[in-house]
């Protein structure tokens, strides 16, 4: 398991989804908040929409640039507030592909895809 993971979501349909073959998922949609937090964290991203890399681990790391606290279980996924959007959003059971557990914090950064 990676200590630093990266996947690349996009704009399809109207949602904020993301593709990732190594665990077999295809448009995995970001819903109940995650989803304004994305589009809050890539606003100063040209074209985001298009895709972007969001790189997240459970642990700090050099250049992070959100945090999510834990908050709790809910339909097999979890809740996070984040501090910086005052806000939660929920995370579907696809956490388990990147993590064994819901970690108790996790950190993030969007930055603008390479072409």
């Amino acid at each position: 398991m990676n200590a630093i993971s990266v996947i690349v979501p996009y704009r399809y349909e109207g949602m904020w989804v993301f593709d990732d073959p190594r665990v077999g998922l295809v448009r995995e949609p970001f819903v109940a908040g995650i989803d304004v937090m994305i589009g809050k964290l890539v606003a100063n991203i040209p074209m985001a929409e298009k895709g972007f890399r969001l790189l997240f681990s459970s642990t700090p790391f050099p250049g992070y640039t959100v945090k999510l606290e834990w908050r709790r279980e809910e339909y097999g996924g979890n809740w996070y507030y984040s501090p910086q959007f005052d806000m939660e959003g929920w995370l579907c059971p696809a956490l388990f592909n990147y993590f064994p557990k819901a970690p108790p914090e996790l950190y993030a950064r969007a930055e603008a895809k390479v072409l």
